[in-house]
């Protein structure tokens, strides 16, 4: 089963408060989908973006 959120609720999963955030994510490739005015982002789809941008931050040994 797909889910589809509004932006309000892809926010809410994605753990962002702001709006400016989320369409700075759209523009570096979040993919959103649009029926008439309904704007919606698939769970599936913010899913693979936040693994898409995962970093590993590597530990000095000393």
């Amino acid at each position: 089963m797909i889910n589809y959120f509004s932006y309000t609720e892809a926010m809410k999963y994605m753990g962002i408060k702001s709006l400016t955030t989320l369409r700075t994510y759209i523009k570096q490739g979040l993919p959103t989908i649009q029926v008439g005015k309904s704007k919606r982002i698939s769970k599936s789809d913010i899913d693979k973006f936040m693994a898409d941008h995962r970093v590993v931050v590597k530990q000095n040994k000393e």
